[in-house]
């Protein structure tokens, strides 16, 4: 699998219990609290043992963070979007998700909310930031498709 800049890793530290830095090839730094999703996934319930959490580190693709010996892996995409949205930002699974939720095509979406699918496509993955405006617009449209 090739990964994209935005989504390969070149360095994961732990920094705290259950907190990773993370950088990515792209140049971007994330802190990223991952006690919440160790509790609410039960895969992952090892993790919870800090003295396993600290072994993480980034596969040999920079596609992953892993853990051994337990196995266990979270992907560079996942761990970026979560730290987006622990930053204030709004993540690209949000908005595939909202795609989703809403059964539309990329085209129908970037027409729904008034921008090129270009545009749409580089937010989808993860490539730009999704500005505040642009998950405004989504809600919109939502809201008026609902009534």
């Amino acid at each position: 699998m090739i990964h994209d800049a935005q989504h390969t890793l070149i360095e994961a530290s732990v920094t705290a219990p259950h907190v990773l830095r993370l950088r990515f090839a792209d140049g971007e730094t994330f802190i990223v609290d991952l006690a919440a999703v160790i509790r609410t996934h039960p895969a992952l319930a090892a993790l919870s043992d800090t003295t396993v959490f600290a072994n993480a580190h980034v596969d040999a693709r920079g596609g992953y963070v892993v853990w051994v010996p337990d196995d266990l892996e979270i992907a560079a995409d996942n761990l970026r979007n979560i730290a987006v949205e622990q930053a204030g930002g709004i993540g690209h699974e949000r908005l595939l998700n909202w795609m989703a939720q809403h059964g539309l095509t990329q085209a129908r979406a970037a027409d729904a909310i008034g921008i090129s699918r270009r545009m749409l496509s580089y937010y989808l993955s993860g490539a730009k930031p999704i500005p505040k405006t642009v998950w405004l617009a989504c809600l919109g449209w939502a809201s008026s498709a609902a009534a």
